[in-house]
């Protein structure tokens, strides 16, 4: 009897002790179920916009609205990519299956090149057989990169898309803090696709995929639609589903789409000097993100209560993985 009724208090004791143990790892054990993985800084490059008989209002960091789902996220820097954040690398790329009367614009291309500040590099290439073929690479040099310019080829060559061409541009571009932005002179048609072309509107399934590289990248892309040539831009559905894409495109990240319909326009001197401005009006705003398991475009809406002023920027910014 005496032995049983210790072999209970042990028992006991035993099973105390254990849950004493227990409730004292508990809040430990919580603490690592529930902490957040720390936020992480992203950037991005935003265009801002007013109507044109309206004056620049100051945007302080407090009027930049970022939200992701319901949520709002902390501005953590909103300044003017002026001075010593003025760093721009633009990249001219021209369509080789663009009309060779593209030509009659190309001393715009050129003025717009040489009027660059000193503080952006510009690179010129061509889309050729789904690559680019680099005339010149980024250089604070505007005489040379204007000299670079020449008179598209007029042929799409064997397994011509502007879209992959951008891509394998994206791919290439050199490490560098500076912003990114892209010119795209093309009509948008990708005429490397293969099997059945069906008739009527639809997207491009490339366009998705060189939006998402762009964003990954922090690349702002601006188009400028130009007739090509070939069978494929007499087709009606061809030539509006590329201009669509384009136009998409230039949306999914930021940019600017230049079109004068279906038509070639009489000049891109005025597309140019309303890049100018914009490229003249950017911000370089950073906020914190919270990175998921691992690394991913996270979409994020952006804008302001400042009346008159519209924010132009991509739909997502890379996050990386939680460390």
């Amino acid at each position: 009897m005496k032995s049983r009724m210790k072999s209970r208090r042990l028992a006991m004791l035993y099973s105390a002790t254990t849950l004493a143990a227990l409730l004292m790892m508990m809040p430990s054990m919580l603490a690592q179920e529930t902490s957040a993985p720390a936020a992480v800084h992203t950037r991005m490059t935003v265009s801002v916009n007013v109507p044109t008989d309206k004056r620049m209002p100051e945007i302080n960091p407090e009027d930049v609205i970022v939200k992701q789902a319901k949520e709002r996220l902390q501005v953590t820097e909103w300044v003017p990519a002026r001075g010593d954040r003025a760093g721009l690398d633009l990249f001219i790329l021209i369509d080789d299956a663009s009309d060779t009367r593209l030509g009659s614009h190309l001393d715009d291309l050129r003025k717009f090149i040489s009027a660059q500040p000193p503080t952006t590099a510009v690179g010129v290439g061509y889309m050729r057989d789904a690559t680019v073929q680099i005339a010149q690479n980024f250089t604070r040099d505007h005489a040379v990169a204007a000299n670079a310019v020449r008179l598209p080829l007029g042929t799409p060559g064997a397994y011509g898309s502007p879209y992959l061409s951008v891509i394998d541009l994206m791919q290439r571009w050199p490490e560098s803090p500076n912003r990114s932005e892209v010119v795209m002179v093309t009509d948008g048609i990708d005429r490397a696709r293969r099997g059945v072309r069906w008739p009527g509107l639809n997207i491009i399934p490339d366009v998705d995929s060189a939006g998402e590289v762009a964003m990954r990248t922090g690349t702002m892309i601006h188009t400028i639609y130009v007739p090509g040539v070939g069978r494929w831009h007499r087709n009606y559905w061809e030539a509006t589903n590329g201009q669509l894409g384009i136009a998409k495109l230039s949306d999914m990240t930021g940019g600017e789409s230049y079109y004068l319909g279906l038509q070639r326009p009489v000049s891109i001197a005025p597309y140019l000097d309303d890049l100018q401005k914009v490229l003249d009006n950017q911000y370089l705003l950073s906020f914190s993100t919270k990175p998921g398991k691992k690394a991913e475009l996270q979409y994020v809406d952006l804008n302001t209560e400042v009346a008159g002023v519209e924010f132009a920027a991509s739909d997502a910014v890379w996050v990386p993985s939680a460390q």
